[in-house]
């Protein structure tokens, strides 16, 4: 069963939302999360030659050896935590991108559904590019086959019909039931995913229709009015029926989709550069590729994030859908060269990424 947007008798009003007018916000559930970073290299440690050298050799032999196998087992690392979340997945430009932050029980679009993203009951798809959204059907099956609740899966509203015609051709294929709350969320709207935790899109830069998403983590604040109050008179005027609070809304967790970096210069995007944790792309890190070929294939360039540093404010930025052409050893180097730019913390998705040692 396909339920469009919930009925307006479920939608809620928030007192506060940061540089925005209040949108409208609607009812559903849970939370959790998990991450990866990586992206090490051998240290090329090299030590003496000729007579008598052989010693030394065998030592640096040795370190290179050890070295390479931190470098290695860093990059199996498969989640670390950041400010309290975890973000793990894949994400290679053009094959695959599913991010999942298990702490808030959601998946960043869906790739080919990898396993741990059928346990997420969120499902948040940026747009309509298979290796973004091609799992679709198998999430939602295999979510039926474990017995697991309907998934709650949004999607820009442009592509709702599509989506939907997509579940019933599987449905008629299968004989299966494919149960799915389908939410089309749009920028400005907000929806509740539990009484402490909200989501809102903002408008990304792809070749296609795309959304972003950010988490807010929903938060009461005692009004400055009633701050030099005791906390018997406070309780007194919240028994009278007197809202004594307002409801501010705190970006946790932003996640862009595939971009150009237009999204960095636009003021309806500030909540996502200043939220926890912003899992972006970097799709091109050198300059065998340009920065205009990445803005015409609706990519960001590594480049570009260095211009565009000082609108940063996120404590860590996660780098994601790199393309297949690079090792881990050039998404280190990219990576250490952006995080002399910005104050952020700068990780790198590269589970899928080879060593060019391997």
């Amino acid at each position: 069963m396909i339920s469009l947007n919930p009925p307006t008798s479920n939608l809620l009003n928030v007192n506060q939302f940061h540089q925005f007018p209040p949108p409208t916000l609607r009812h559903h559930l849970p939370i959790q999360s998990r991450s990866v970073n990586a992206a090490v290299q051998s240290s090329g440690v090299t030590c003496g030659g000729g007579a008598g050298s052989g010693f030394l050799t065998a030592i640096g032999r040795a370190i290179e050896e050890e070295e390479y196998r931190k470098a290695r087992a860093e990059v199996h690392k498969k989640s670390i935590d950041l400010d309290g979340y975890s973000v793990q997945g894949l994400s290679i430009g053009g094959h695959e991108t599913c991010i999942i932050v298990p702490e808030l029980k959601t998946a960043f679009d869906i790739g080919r559904c990898p396993a741990k993203a059928v346990h997420q009951n969120f499902l948040f798809i940026t747009h309509a590019h298979l290796d973004h959204i091609g799992g679709l059907p198998m999430y939602i099956a295999t979510r039926g086959l474990y017995s697991l609740k309907p998934p709650t899966v949004f999607v820009p509203p442009s592509i709702m019909g599509d989506v939907e015609q997509l579940i019933n051709i599987h449905r008629t294929m299968g004989q299966v039931e494919l149960n799915i709350d389908l939410v089309a969320l749009d920028v400005g709207e907000t929806y509740e995913m539990r009484n402490d935790l909200v989501v809102r899109p903002f408008r990304t830069h792809h070749v296609i229709t795309s959304r972003g998403y950010v988490v807010y983590s929903v938060r009461k604040k005692l009004r400055k009015q009633y701050a030099h109050l005791k906390g018997k008179q406070i309780e007194k005027l919240k028994k009278s029926g007197v809202e004594i609070t307002d409801t501010i809304l705190c970006p946790e967790v932003a996640f862009t989709g595939d971009t150009t970096s237009d999204f960095y210069l636009d003021p309806h995007s500030a909540d996502a550069l200043r939220a926890k944790i912003l899992i972006t792309e970097a799709t091109f890190l050198d300059e065998s590729v340009s920065v205009e070929h990445a803005r015409e294939h609706g990519h960001t360039h590594i480049d570009e994030i260095m211009e565009n540093a000082q609108w940063i404010r996120n404590k860590t930025v996660v780098l994601t859908h790199f393309s297949s052409r690079y090792h881990l050893e050039d998404i280190r180097q990219a990576v250490s060269k952006l995080q002399s730019k910005v104050s952020a913390k700068v990780m790198s998705l590269t589970e899928g990424f080879k060593s060019m040692h391997s």
